[in-house]
């Protein structure tokens, strides 16, 4: 499979990592990046070659069968219409966030074979999760090697209905900072408690990690696992009790409802935005 990505930022470079060690060649592989350090890291690092810009990578590398969209959301509408006609069997997969399928095709001057993707950074250590929406004219075997691409730096989940891309978006695109913010909260409560700093900071992320472990393994519902951990009148159930009062469950709810709502709301001014130089194939 020939690929091209267009930005070779980091998770951009995570996904290469991860497909060179899932069996893709280098020679396979290219990467169109406007910074000269940041092009010579990348084919040192990884092997791949490299392009100053995407019209010019494309245009030698006339055989890519899917090209990956890896920049900034705010740059895309202008990058998009610079590029040559696309062939209608050349998927487009795109990682840009917020940036919706159509608005892609529509730069592209109508070309099909789209697919949306929303990654989230644990994809930077091997640990991803990713979901795509792939527009009506993506064959299987295009939505095939999309999956096999995200799939290398993690999992990968496909939706029917782009909105749902919004929900994706604030469970496991957001949901690490939600996590993180979490861990945070009970190393600081560890502090407080007099545990030393490293002390707290040791016993809470791995608490996390063999959670997360736990619950992939075990597959019963979350709330089956905590019951197995909460004893009548125990310690654990006395702070179920307090996060219980404390209304953490609905704070997390409306964290996720909010993230998706700006979602949404990014989806349409991107959209927007990338129309204001309109021309060229628009």
């Amino acid at each position: 499979m020939k690929l091209a990505f267009i930005g070779g930022g980091n998770m951009a470079a995570a996904m290469i990592g991860g497909m060179l060690q899932k069996g893709f060649a280098a020679a396979e592989i290219e990467v169109a990046e406007t910074g000269a350090e940041r092009r010579a890291w990348l084919e040192q690092e990884y092997g791949v070659t490299t392009h100053a810009s995407a019209a010019a990578m494309l245009t030698a590398a006339a055989s890519v069968e899917v090209i990956i969209l890896a920049v900034k959301p705010q740059q895309l509408g202008d990058l998009l219409r610079s590029l040559p006609t696309l062939k209608p069997e050349q998927l487009v997969l795109s990682i840009a966030a917020g940036v919706r399928a159509n608005d892609i095709s529509r730069w592209l001057g109508g070309h099909q074979a789209v697919v949306r993707a929303m990654p989230n950074t644990p994809a930077l250590v091997g640990a991803g999760i990713a979901g795509l929406f792939a527009l009506p004219g993506v064959s299987a075997a295009q939505k095939e090697q999309a999956s096999r691409i995200l799939d290398a730096v993690g999992r990968s989940v496909w939706v029917a209905d782009e909105a749902q891309i919004d929900a994706v978006t604030a469970i496991s695109g957001s949901g690490p900072a939600y996590v993180f913010f979490f861990i945070e909260a009970l190393e600081q409560a560890g502090i407080d408690l007099g545990l030393p700093p490293e002390t707290a900071r040791l016993l809470t992320l791995q608490t996390f990690f063999g959670s997360a472990a736990l619950a992939i393994k075990d597959q019963s519902s979350p709330a089956e696992l905590r019951a197995r951990v909460t004893s009548k009148g125990g310690t654990t159930e006395r702070g179920i009790l307090a996060l219980e009062e404390g209304g953490v469950a609905y704070a997390i709810g409306l964290a996720a409802r909010a993230a998706a709502e700006r979602a949404d709301e990014m989806g349409t001014l991107l959209g927007k935005n990338g129309d204001n130089h309109a021309g060229g194939k628009d």
